[in-house]
C-alpha cells in the first residue's frame, strides 16, 4: 500500500525547495490541529525511511487562557513515538494596557516562543503548518488590505536569527488534509478560546473560494503563478 496522497505531496514540496537537509534539527510548531498534526505525522514517518539524518521535535505552546492539548493527539504522537512538549506562556500578561486580545498577537507570540525554544536548544528550522489554502489567503489579504504582492514563503531565513521557517505543507490544499485526517482519525480540534477575531483571514478564505470555486487545481495554479512573475505586463 502506497503513503498518503499528501504526503507524496509534502515530498514534492521538501525536493523542490530543499526543505529538509542532512544534520537539520526541526522544531514543529504543534496546534493539535489537523493541519500540524498532518505534519507531525509526516515527520514520524520520513524518519522511519533509510538514510535520513535530521532531527524533529513538536513543541506546542500553551497559553494562559487556551484549553488544553487534546489528549487524543498526545495519543497519536505517543503511537508515533514523536518527541514532544509543551511549554505554558502567560500570554494574556504581556498583552499591553488597551489593548486587545486577538488571533494575529496570539499567533505572534507562539511564535516567538518557538524561536527562542528553537534557538535556546540548537533547532535551526521551525516548521509550520500553513498549507495552500493558508498560502492564498494570506497572498489576497495582503494585496487588498496592505497594497503588498506577498504571501508566505515554504523557506524563510529570519534576518536576524540562525533559523530557517519552513512549510512543508505549501502543495496540500485543505481539503486534502481534512479528507486525510478524517481517515487517520485525528479531525476535529479547533481552537476555541473565546478572543478569536480573524474576520479577515474568514474574508480572504470566501474570495479564495468565490475566485477558485474550490477547485484545487486552479488554487495549485494560483500557488504557481507566485513563481512566474513576468514583470513585462506589471506596473
Amino acid at each position: 500500500m502506497g503513503q498518503p496522497l499528501i504526503f507524496s505531496a509534502i515530498d514534492r514540496a521538501v525536493f523542490e525547495y530543499n526543505i529538509i537537509e542532512d544534520g537539520d534539527r526541526i522544531l514543529i510548531g504543534a496546534s493539535g490541529g489537523k493541519d500540524s498534526t498532518a505534519l507531525i505525522e509526516y515527520f514520524a514517518m520520513r524518519s522511519r525511511r533509510k538514510n535520513c539524518n535530521f532531527q524533529y521535535k513538536a513543541v506546542a505552546v500553551q497559553s494562559d487562557f487556551a484549553p488544553p492539548f487534546p489528549e487524543n493527539i498526545r495519543k497519536f504522537f505517543e503511537e508515533w513515538n514523536v518527541p514532544f512538549e509543551v511549554i505554558d506562556v502567560d500570554i494574556m500578561g504581556r498583552l499591553k494596557e488597551g489593548r486587545k486580545m486577538n488571533c494575529y498577537w496570539c499567533s505572534t507570540q507562539r511564535r516567538t516562543e518557538l524561536l527562542r525554544y528553537a534557538i535556546a536548544n540548537g533547532y535551526n528550522k521551525i516548521a509550520l503548518g500553513h498549507h495552500l489554502d493558508d498560502i492564498l489567503e494570506t497572498l489576497l489579504m495582503n494585496m487588498i488590505e496592505h497594497q503588498k504582492l506577498t504571501a508566505m514563503p515554504p523557506v524563510l531565513q529570519y534576518e536576524k536569527y540562525p533559523v530557517k521557517i519552513i512549510r512543508p505543507l505549501c502543495y496540500c490544499a485543505e481539503s486534502s488534509i481534512i479528507e486525510h485526517g478524517r481517515k487517520a482519525g485525528y479531525l476535529g480540534w479547533t481552537c476555541t478560546c473565546s478572543y478569536q477575531d480573524n474576520s479577515t483571514r474568514k474574508t480572504a478564505r470566501k474570495q479564495l473560494e468565490f475566485l477558485t470555486g474550490g477547485d484545487v487545481r486552479k488554487k495549485q495554479h494560483m500557488f504557481e503563478s507566485l513563481k512566474n512573475i513576468d514583470r513585462t505586463y506589471l506596473p
